[in-house]
């Protein structure tokens, strides 16, 4: 990387000094304003992938794409990051992934916790706080031969990586992010084989468990740290995903994030197209990200809310056949989260997911980014604007879209985010 891990940590300290001065970056002090951000994570585009479990299902012929080196964040993530901070974001989501970190069981690998910490260092200096994500679905290929989820070392192993990297960054006023969206990283691990159908409740009684004890931690490791898990919100089924995960640790969360991508509704039945990870044919329902916000906010009044993923992908970068745009998409879901805030839902954060584009997990297909990279044709990855970028710049600068927005989709006809209030509630 051209400079030492020793000079990075020196640098990293100096901006911590520097940030913690600094009341909206002081460690646990939750800030007054409302939060905008960016999120991407490690696998989907650093590229430069170690061993995993999701480079193997990669190369192993199943997935529409292999990864490659995907839009090699690893390499440009300076880059990255400033144009999130030239957006004027308040917060930078990325991951650090176990496989990097820690290629076998008693090795630590000082030169790629080098590149994080100057991750680290980047986006402090611009000014953003990091949104930490320690589980993006991704762990070493040393841990999928000894059986992965499915093998109960795995979760010592798991708490073991994770509380180093916590050690590392305690301090810098992260915000921490423990498993992303876990009821889909199972889903997923099914898909794959990583463990079968009757393993599917001991990999959730793992997570809840690795979850729980990690969550102790950072709050010794880092005291006054906020801590979460960001779920994967399906219409419809809330209170079913909601069992095996989020129900057994919501007095282990700090504030709950929440993925919203999509609805349905009796005139809206395309959430179909998701089952099969054909997202750019769904129908958005921006109204939806409302309902969802309130029914937690009813669910858990005691914790805060945070978006921690909300986007629009499109197929391979082209016009929806609708006409509907990612600023549309974009202004539309962050009209309808001010409208849960006035009617009393604590929502402290907003994340557009992405960036820039990335592997959608098997696919190059779905383009979810700020700004577009065309991977699979273009050796420059040269990062492309598209309309959402100076939409996103003007809702930051404005703290939102104003009184006078007037959403481009209209609400759909009795939709089933969250029935049959949803349904029913013609005030929204």
């Amino acid at each position: 990387m051209g400079v030492t891990s020793r000079s990075i940590a020196t640098a990293l300290l100096a901006l911590v000094i520097g940030a913690a001065a600094s009341p909206a970056q002081a460690s646990g002090t939750p800030s007054e304003e409302f939060l905008w951000g960016v999120a991407t994570s490690g696998f989907q585009s650093e590229g430069s992938s170690p061993d995993s479990n999701w480079s193997r299902y990669s190369a192993s012929g199943r997935t529409h794409d292999a990864i490659g080196d995907s839009v090699d964040f690893r390499h440009r993530f300076t880059e990255d990051i400033d144009r999130a901070a030239d957006l004027g974001a308040q917060v930078f989501r990325f991951g650090v992934e176990w496989a990097r970190v820690q290629p076998s069981p008693e090795t630590w690998n000082d030169t790629e916790f080098g590149y994080y910490d100057a991750v680290v260092a980047h986006i402090l200096a611009r000014g953003m706080t990091p949104m930490i994500t320690l589980d993006h679905w991704v762990y070493p290929g040393w841990v999928v031969d000894q059986g992965g989820w499915t093998n109960p070392k795995t979760e010592a192993d798991w708490l073991t990586s994770a509380e180093k990297v916590v050690a590392r960054y305690s301090g810098v006023g992260a915000l921490w992010i423990t498993i992303n969206e876990p009821t889909v990283y199972v889903q997923r691990e099914l898909t794959y084989g990583g463990i079968t159908l009757p393993q599917a409740p001991l990999m959730f009684d793992a997570l809840v468990r690795v979850h729980q004890s990690i969550y102790d931690r950072i709050h010794v490791l880092d005291p006054g740290a906020r801590v979460s898990s960001n779920f994967a919100f399906i219409p419809g089924v809330s209170e079913a995903i909601d069992s095996v995960f989020t129900d057994r640790v919501s007095d282990k969360l700090d504030f709950l994030g929440i993925d919203y991508y999509y609805g349905v509704a009796l005139d809206n039945p395309t959430a179909a197209y998701a089952a099969i990870d054909e997202f750019y044919n769904v129908t958005p329902q921006p109204e939806g990200l409302y309902d969802a916000l309130m029914r937690y906010s009813r669910k858990y009044p005691e914790l805060p809310l945070y978006v921690v993923e909300n986007g629009m992908p499109t197929d391979n970068g082209n016009p929806r056949p609708d006409g509907y745009t990612r600023s549309n998409h974009l202004s539309d879901h962050v009209y309808w989260m001010e409208r849960a805030r006035e009617d009393g839902a604590d929502v402290i954060g907003y994340n557009y997911w992405s960036i820039t584009d990335n592997y959608e997990w098997g696919s190059y297909r779905p383009r979810f980014g700020l700004y577009t990279v065309d991977v699979l044709t273009d050796p420059t990855l040269t990062r492309t604007p598209t309309d959402g970028v100076e939409t996103y710049r003007n809702i930051i600068e404005d703290n939102g879209v104003g009184p006078d927005y007037v959403p481009v989709k209209a609400p759909a006809f009795c939709s089933l985010v969250d029935p049959p209030l949803s349904c029913t509630n013609t005030t929204r």
